[in-house]
């Protein structure tokens, strides 16, 4: 994939201006889902974070504008997109390692680091269970190549003890990642993302820890929108989740 143009990106604000990020016009771009989930990491100032397929750097350039002084590093397959990532970390002025590769055969440099947060947005669908995108950055950015196990694997291998995972995903791929971390993390809590009350939810954040031994907890749906129905133009977030994607805030786990 050759690297983009600038006629080919846009420069769009995020967190009400806090983070500015260079985006591909057609490819993969980044909505609020990498906004929740870098919102829903505990990290503290001086703690390690690495990000599995960070894109262009959505997520976690979030998480670096709410909580200083972290030391972030990215993996990323796709050279363009690692390159944006580069581009909008010195922009937004943030130290931010691009390590590009593979999931299975990172650099050895980088499998003899741990870090004490792990955040991941795979892509959302099984090969074929959706209709593949024209645009080849975003066909792999939605389409899973890489199995979801060796995401949860590749991330347990890199904590350190009692480091967390936080990994947003579509609700139906659930059972493939509680299976995933069977083993390898414990502690499992999952944080359903529902649009409207009464309306199922359409995608989880998963939060595991290395080491973690409490039991399973599934909390109730976290509401995006006021009301139960779309009644008027423009945004129906709730206040909490406003002061999130427009303040980056933290999402306030139950």
């Amino acid at each position: 994939m050759t690297r983009f143009t600038e006629q080919e990106l846009s420069c769009d604000a995020f967190l009400g201006g806090k983070l500015h990020l260079f985006q591909p016009l057609k490819g993969y771009r980044a909505g609020v889902d990498p906004v929740f989930l870098a919102a829903s990491v505990p990290a503290r100032p001086g703690q390690a974070v690495l990000e599995l397929g960070c894109g262009a750097g959505a997520a976690i350039l979030s998480l670096a504008a709410r909580v200083p002084d972290l030391g972030l590093c990215g993996v990323e397959i796709q050279p363009a997109y690692a390159d944006l990532a580069r581009r909008n970390a010195a922009y937004n002025h943030r130290a931010l390692e691009v390590v590009e590769g593979d999931l299975s055969t990172l650099p050895a440099n980088l499998r003899e680091r741990q870090f004490d947060h792990v955040l991941a947005n795979p892509p959302y669908f099984r090969d074929g269970a959706h209709s593949p995108a024209r645009d080849a950055g975003r066909r792999r950015a939605l389409g899973e190549e890489t199995p979801l196990t060796l995401w949860i694997d590749t991330a347990a291998r890199r904590l350190i003890s009692r480091g967390y995972l936080h990994m947003i995903q579509r609700v139906e791929r659930l059972p493939d990642m509680v299976s995933a971390c069977g083993g390898r993390l414990g502690s499992l809590e999952v944080l359903p993302l529902a649009a409207r009350t009464g309306r199922p939810p359409d995608l989880i954040i998963l939060r595991a820890r290395k080491g973690g031994r409490a039991d399973f907890r599934l909390h109730a749906p976290l509401i995006l929108h006021a009301g139960d129905r779309h009644e008027r133009d423009g945004e129906s977030y709730r206040p909490e989740i406003q002061d999130v994607l427009r303040n980056g805030a933290a999402l306030r786990w139950p």
